[in-house]
């Protein structure tokens, strides 16, 4: 496989997961970590990082708004949750917040 198809196939495969990812607002960013130890957060910094190395400007709310399909506060206010102690003490159990 050549480079450009490569890197086309890698990007529907993202785009996929940014539509399922939105698609799935019941499903809790804590829940996403404490099953894969990154959620919609982690995949949006990702994205900023990989922004940066190409000397593209993007700032941590574009970046999530980008993954969200939303700005991040609006996406909070509607479908984030209190975090349940059993979710908190998984969350904790894992090493807690953690740096990209």
């Amino acid at each position: 496989m050549d480079d450009k198809t490569r890197i086309e196939l890698e990007a529907a495969a993202f785009r996929r997961l940014v539509e399922h990812l939105r698609s799935r607002s019941d499903v809790q960013n804590l829940d996403i970590m404490n099953l894969a130890g990154f959620c919609r957060n982690c995949l949006s910094n990702w994205y900023q990082e990989a922004a940066k190395a190409k000397g593209v400007p993007m700032d941590k709310e574009k970046a999530r708004e980008i993954v969200y399909g939303m700005p991040y506060d609006e996406w909070k206010a509607k479908h984030q949750k209190e975090a349940t102690p059993d979710q908190m003490a998984k969350f904790q159990a894992q090493g807690g917040p953690h740096k990209h």
